[in-house]
């Protein structure tokens, strides 16, 4: 990134997908066959050269492998969100509400491959009560 291109960035919450091999939809039930991956959102300004750049200076300092880290541009399409406060085993409460909005107002769940059911992780585990933990919950959808 050219120095003149320097800006002010906060690091935003950690987020996470979540999809189940096998599996159509999502199971929320067995939770023990979800598989996930974890993203921090980045600056839209940054290339793949720079990530690459910084990846390499990481692995160096850090002397770590990063070789599974990679940039990646996600679009999600059409969604419906809802903030889930709470342990994470109750998120099944908030989803089958979720749902339940969704056919009062013609619309239906739509996972796929590449649509996932997405969290964002606004809460520190580490600082923060069980019960006062914050996750939105991000999930396809699409007219049924």
């Amino acid at each position: 990134m050219d120095k003149k291109q320097v800006f002010d960035y906060v690091v935003p919450p950690l987020e996470g997908f979540w999809y189940q091999e096998g599996v159509v939809g999502v199971d929320n039930s067995n939770k023990e066959s979800f598989c996930w991956y974890s993203v921090i959102r980045l600056p839209i300004e940054i290339t793949q050269e720079e990530f690459n750049s910084y990846l390499n200076i990481c692995e160096k300092k850090k002397n770590l492998d990063f070789a599974n880290v990679k940039l990646v541009k996600v679009d999600e399409g059409l969604c419906v969100q809802c903030m889930h406060i709470g342990a994470f085993d109750s998120e099944t409460s908030t989803i089958n509400k979720m749902e339940e909005y969704l056919s009062l107002n013609g619309y239906v769940f739509d996972y796929s491959d590449s649509r996932l059911h997405h969290e964002i992780y606004l809460s520190d585990p580490r600082r923060c009560k069980v019960v006062n933990w914050k996750t939105i919950i991000r999930l396809p959808i699409r007219k049924s």
